[in-house]
């Protein structure tokens, strides 16, 4: 039996709505500070950061986790070996406690995958000093 061609353009489409929900469109990080401002109760970025709750995320792109100087991490934290690239990043805001049992992060995470994206494209723009930097 020969699939008809309604079938067929369901199916295709089925496809790529499929694929655009697990990748999303590249980060936009002027919605990503909109979404950070979730983020700003206990962390801050900018050259005049300092760490609260929880550290500066100044050049947090790339860096190894528990390494902010001065902040107080957690054993959990500091112990994990991670480094904080995209792709663990991405897995990490998406559910904290989830990647790194025993973190001090309350924030439950992230569903979108969107929000996750735009707010990490927003964290890339500040380097170590919290300078803004091009793309």
């Amino acid at each position: 039996m020969k699939p008809t061609v309604p079938a067929l353009a369901i199916a295709i489409l089925t496809v790529i709505s499929s694929a655009q929900a697990q990748n999303p469109s590249p980060g936009d990080a002027g919605a990503g500070a909109v979404v950070f401002k979730r983020c700003m109760a206990c962390h801050q970025v900018g050259p005049d950061a300092k760490n609260g709750v929880g550290p500066v995320l100044n050049g947090v792109v790339g860096r190894p986790a528990g390494t902010y100087p001065g902040y107080s991490y957690s054993a959990a934290n500091k112990n994990s070996g991670l480094t904080w690239d995209e792709p663990t990043l991405t897995t990490y805001l998406r559910a904290p406690r989830k990647l790194v049992p025993g973190t001090k992060m309350t924030f439950a995470g992230l569903s979108k995958d969107q929000e996750i994206a735009d707010v990490i494209a927003y964290l890339k723009q500040f380097n170590a000093e919290g300078q803004k930097v091009a793309p």
